[in-house]
């Protein structure tokens, strides 16, 4: 295994040479802007940057427009393409996404999908399910894989919407600290449930909520919840064997420090 770190389009070109100078040479590019500016001049700037600081991008973390909350409350109603109201333009960037991935030559686009309705039989799950089927369906035409990353959902959830679309190009970034910080699963256990589908993991820490209303708490990794030791076999036994990607979702020095640490924490265990 190897270890990458997440990189916001915003800050690339400057974060890929830290992330280089701590010795990490994978990452995640996290595209949250229109879906117009991920054009193919933009797609070359960014190829070129990776190739001259030896870089290589796993996967596109692609975003979305309009609001987001990161919580229990409007969360629901703003996330991914659950909300109808948001739907049909964030299919549209999902799809961008796939075009971004391809100019970049990446084979992987993970997001977040909201909040899946958990009851198979509503009309919420039959149209989110749709709108899945006609994202994937684009994505298979491209050659992409559609990554869905954990935390809104049960993994029970999550595997029934893979196996309820079936394109067979649709699997899963799996972000245990958002399991644990979603109160949805513990993340080893949760392999159990859909560790086949795993392509992308993300290194990450935390506890589970404490308030019904928020989520739980985002720490440095091997600070928290997640079991690394424990988890990395569980991983090795599903098949995985691609990076570990560190996302620590705080800025500034700190973060950097914290990325350090998660580093040397990770290669400890492998």
């Amino acid at each position: 295994m190897r270890i990458g770190v997440t990189i916001h389009q915003a800050h690339f070109d400057e974060y890929v040479k830290t992330a280089t100078s701590l010795g990490i040479h994978t990452c995640q590019f996290l595209a949250w802007g229109p879906s117009e500016e991920l054009t193919p001049e933009y797609a070359e700037h960014i190829k070129k940057v990776a190739q001259e600081n030896d870089m290589e991008i796993t996967a596109v973390w692609r975003g979305w427009r309009g609001p987001t909350a990161w919580n229990f409350t409007e969360g629901p109603h703003t996330l991914g393409i659950v909300p109808p109201e948001y739907r049909k333009d964030r299919i549209y960037d999902l799809k961008c996404g796939a075009d971004f991935a391809v100019m970049l030559g990446v084979k992987d686009v993970a997001t977040h999908m909201g909040f899946i309705p958990e009851v198979p039989t509503t009309k919420e799950y039959e149209e989110v399910r749709d709108a899945v089927r006609e994202i994937a369906g684009y994505y298979l035409e491209k050659g992409v894989n559609l990554l869905f990353e954990t935390g809104q959902e049960t993994p029970v959830t999550l595997l029934r919407l893979i196996t309820d679309v079936g394109t067979g190009n649709l699997f899963i970034n799996l972000d245990p600290a958002n399991l644990i910080l979603y109160g949805k699963a513990n993340p080893v256990d949760a392999l159990e449930v859909f560790g086949k589908y795993v392509r992308g993991v993300h290194g990450k820490d935390g506890f589970y909520p404490t308030d019904g209303m928020k989520l739980g708490r985002e720490v440095r990794l091997g600070d928290g919840l997640v079991h690394f030791e424990r988890l990395i076999p569980k991983l090795k036994e599903c098949g995985f064997d691609g990076p570990i990607t560190i996302e620590r979702e705080i800025s500034g020095d700190q973060q950097i420090a914290d990325i350090k640490y998660a580093k040397a924490y990770l290669e400890s265990l492998f």
